[in-house]
């Protein structure tokens, strides 16, 4: 609905190449006359991108790099904490993407402050099928596969932890076969007894 969609107060953050399929949906939502701001995280000024492209369609944009090398110095949980703390702005959604880790302490923020977050979980996919168990995440106590229930989910329900030591597991061949037996019939998502 355009018009609850235009009350809305949007925030995005954007963590490293999480800042590629954040631009499309702020894109979309300026060609539909609503302003988002948006927080782009780099861990350099070196690995930014999309920074003009963004600029033209965000309605504010922060920049933050790790190091401080370019805009303003810190983690982007640092911007959302003083966009809403000092400066005053109110969000109604935030939207995340980027790596697991930023995800998740971008939900800790954003739970303190009382913002609903949604999170994009592609990056611990893997074929996009639910068949090889790699997704496989929990939210909200239940058990998810980001590639065919997702990839976004409430990000205040994610056990980051949880799938951030999966998705190193998942890393190695021994890993696998470890989470195989450990999980049984719930290692899959798409078939539940695929061989693989």
């Amino acid at each position: 609905d355009m018009e609850t969609l235009s009350g809305k107060k949007i925030l995005f953050v954007a963590g490293g190449v999480g800042t590629a399929p954040v631009y499309p949906q702020v894109k979309w939502l300026h060609e539909h006359g609503i302003a988002a701001d948006v927080i782009v995280g780099a861990k350099t000024k070196d690995l930014l991108i999309l920074e003009e492209e963004m600029k033209a369609v965000a309605g504010n944009l922060y920049v933050t790099t790790d190091d401080g090398s370019y805009g303003r110095s810190g983690m982007v949980t640092q911007t959302i904490q003083d966009l809403v703390q000092k400066e005053g702005k109110t969000y109604d959604v935030c939207i995340a993407i980027g790596p697991m880790i930023m995800m998740k302490f971008t939900c800790k923020m954003t739970e303190s402050l009382n913002i609903p977050t949604v999170v994009s979980l592609n990056p611990i996919m893997v074929d996009g099928t639910g068949m090889c168990g790699a997704c496989r995440v929990t939210v909200g106590g239940e058990v998810k596969f980001a590639c065919v229930d997702g990839p976004e989910f409430d990000g205040h329900k994610v056990n980051f932890d949880e799938a951030m030591k999966r998705q190193q597991i998942y890393k190695t061949e021994e890993g696998r076969a470890f989470l195989k037996a450990k999980e049984g019939a719930t290692h899959h998502g798409g078939c539940g007894n695929c061989a693989g």
